[in-house]
């Protein structure tokens, strides 16, 4: 019986690792997928046939062919029957099941014959993204290559989103970056399903998108003194020719990457701040504006206090011209308005605003500002399009069509309401975060901690959402603000491996999701970005997780007032020298405060590091919650403890990880 036993579990580890090797590394992962005998070999005589719905999907297949293989395929009209397709590759409409939906697609792989079938041309162009990872990742090369043998494993894939919104943010308010590196992201994005790019055009910090009707916008709004945050001057090239730092995209511009989106299936959404974050607005248009002035485009981030001014009519005349203008440049059903961060203090000085409230029966600043969003709502209502806005939307109540974007909670109370949502939580979302807790090998960050598995674990349905309510959550994407990311080849190193992760969470069926799998597949498809040109964090650097944690704290350690906590590290102590000590909260609402980090030698405190740090998921902008120590040569015998005073930030359930790590010396 043993001997079965044994048996049968070798089997099952030799079938295992069967699968494991021979399982296709395509990411996201298909919905169904049957592995067959046999491969199709790619070769220089290779037919396309398109009928009338896929002749575009099937000129963007041939140009991507050729690039890698040199061959120049022949695209031919679809012939009479499947079944006289020999040798060729088939793009059509025809014959797809109703069940592949609006994005869905069927590819079978025979030795003779490749077939992608789907209903739309974006769900052809979603089954060529498939046959092109079935490929060597040596396809993606932008030059043609000898000595590859093209073949493509048979197969039978019949495949379709669970999300509709599978996407991206890219902010270049804080940092420019030219129509072409934003067609380099929509490249990567395309090879990952992915369709929606949230452009976050306008913010405190710069204007990028030409108005006509006020040119103010770009020629002053979209300039700023210097790089700011901090930053070195050659970190970016954004300069204009007088030396001043930003840029801004013409209306020609924004056409032509529309239209490239298009192409690839992606939907561009606009987001034009208002009524906060409006600094680059009220710059080069003051008389909008609510607060002490002068308004001046800041070099750093944070919340600043100018915003629009609600009680003035002109504000909205302004804000209707810029949106119409908006409106003629992109197609999609939604714009966003921002709304997030809004800094009251301005309208509660204001006696205009003030005012306004009083006549309106407004009680709070809140409402004031839901106030402000309904105004806008039915201006972006008469124009047939949709208003779509972050989570701070949902004070003093939501405008009556809007869609909320959730960022710090509120998606599941919107979704419960019959609004739309888009998921996107700071604890999952926030690829400015660090990807590693040794932040010593990592660029500078904004703070916080986002580990590729914890991204890979979103589950983008709130829990508690009626099943009747669940179709409101439209999807989910990744956020990449970019205070502290000055060029294209960092937002890359950002973004990857960690937006291939959600790319699978917002495509994938939620049963078919395996990290072990995913990470497996992952190999590849880094070889993939490395062909395109695109920078990212290898997987297999890790996140510093497992060799760094010494410990951590728990809800019932946290108290109301200041106390102290310690951690055993003498394990730790091996060598003299720099150590960083890291704060991270994994679970809670509230967070920490952590005012100092000690270290001690057999109860004898003999380095600490004072400064306010705060741990916590619902802050975008954390202090940061890293401590440097000194190190002594250790002492045989001796025992060392690190001591941290922490308080409850508003509440005690915050639980989170302690991190250890050696700090390299400076260079020379």
């Amino acid at each position: 019986m043993k001997l079965k036993l044994i048996i049968g579990m070798v089997t099952l580890s030799l079938a295992a690792t069967v699968l494991a090797v021979n399982e296709p590394a395509i990411i996201p992962q298909p919905q169904n997928l049957t592995r067959l005998e046999g491969a199709f070999k790619l070769a220089a005589d290779t037919r396309i046939y398109t009928d009338s719905a896929s002749v575009a999907t099937g000129k963007f297949l041939a140009a991507q062919l050729r690039k890698s293989t040199g061959w120049r395929f022949r695209i031919s009209g679809k012939p009479a029957s499947d079944s006289k397709i020999t040798d060729g590759i088939l793009l059509t409409t025809k014959g797809a099941a109703a069940r592949l939906g609006a994005e869905g697609y069927e590819l079978a792989v025979s030795s003779n014959a490749v077939i992608v079938r789907a209903l739309t041309p974006a769900g052809l162009f979603y089954g060529v993204q498939t046959l092109l990872q079935l490929l060597p990742p040596e396809i993606f090369s932008p030059v043609a290559l000898n000595n590859i043998d093209w073949q493509i494993p048979c197969v039978k894939i019949t495949d379709a989103p669970r999300f509709q919104w599978r996407g991206l943010m890219l902010d270049v308010s804080r940092h420019f970056f030219t129509k072409d590196e934003v067609k380099q992201m929509l490249d990567a994005m395309a090879l990952h399903k992915l369709n929606t790019l949230h452009w976050h055009l306008v913010d405190d910090n710069g204007w990028r998108i030409e108005i006509k009707k006020y040119p103010k916008l770009t020629s002053i709004g979209a300039w700023r003194d210097g790089v700011g945050f901090g930053l070195p001057t050659n970190s970016t090239t954004a300069y204009g020719p007088d030396g001043r730092y930003g840029g801004f995209y013409t209306q020609k511009d924004i056409r032509e990457v529309v239209a490239y989106a298009q192409q690839l299936h992606i939907t561009i959404v606009p987001e034009i701040e208002m009524p906060g974050h409006s600094l680059a607005a009220l710059a080069a248009y003051p008389e909008y504006g609510s607060g002490p002035g002068p308004f001046i485009i800041p070099l750093k981030g944070g919340i600043n206090p100018g915003i629009l001014s609600p009680a003035k009519e002109g504000t909205f005349e302004f804000l209707e011209n810029v949106l119409t203008e908006v409106f003629a440049l992109f197609p999609s059903k939604y714009i966003h308005i921002g709304g997030d961060e809004v800094p009251k203090g301005p309208w509660k000085k204001d006696e205009a605003c003030q005012a306004l409230m009083r006549r309106e029966g407004l009680k709070t600043e809140e409402e004031l500002q839901s106030w402000f969003i309904r105004r806008i709502e039915k201006i972006v209502n008469a124009h047939r399009k949709t208003i779509l806005g972050w989570s701070e939307i949902l004070e003093g109540g939501l405008a009556q069509n809007a869609a909320v974007m959730d960022w710090i909670g509120g998606g599941r109370e919107a979704a419960s309401q019959g609004h739309d949502v888009v998921m996107t939580p700071t604890a999952s979302c926030y690829f400015d975060y660090y990807q590693s807790r040794n932040r010593s090998t990592e660029p500078y960050s904004i703070g916080g901690f986002l580990p590729l598995q914890r991204v890979y674990a979103l589950e983008p349905i709130p829990a508690g959402l009626a099943p009747d309510q669940q179709k409101h959550i439209l999807g989910a994407q990744g956020n990449i603000w970019t205070e502290y990311i000055p060029n294209l080849k960092h937002v890359e190193y950002m973004a990857f491996p960690r937006l291939s992760a959600l790319a699978e969470v917002t495509w994938s069926p939620k049963e078919a999701r395996n990290y072990d799998s995913f990470l497996r597949r992952l190999k590849t498809n880094e070889q993939r970005l490395d062909q395109l040109g695109v920078s990212y964090r290898p997987s297999a650097l890790g996140d510093g997780v497992a060799e760094l944690k010494i410990g951590g704290w728990k809800p019932e350690q946290i108290k109301a007032e200041p106390a102290a906590i310690e951690w055993d590290v003498t394990a730790k102590v091996t060598n003299a020298g720099k150590v960083s000590v890291n704060f991270n909260q994994t679970a809670g609402a509230q967070g920490i405060n952590v005012a100092w980090a000690a270290l001690l030698e057999d109860g004898k405190e003999i380095s600490r590091d004072t400064h306010a740090g705060f741990s916590g998921s619902a802050d975008v902008r954390p202090r940061r919650p890293d401590y440097a120590l000194n190190v002594p040569v250790p002492k045989p015998g001796a025992q060392y403890t690190l001591r941290a005073q922490v308080v409850g930030n508003g509440g005690t359930d915050s639980q989170g990880d302690v991190c250890w790590f050696s700090v390299p010396p400076a260079k020379k």
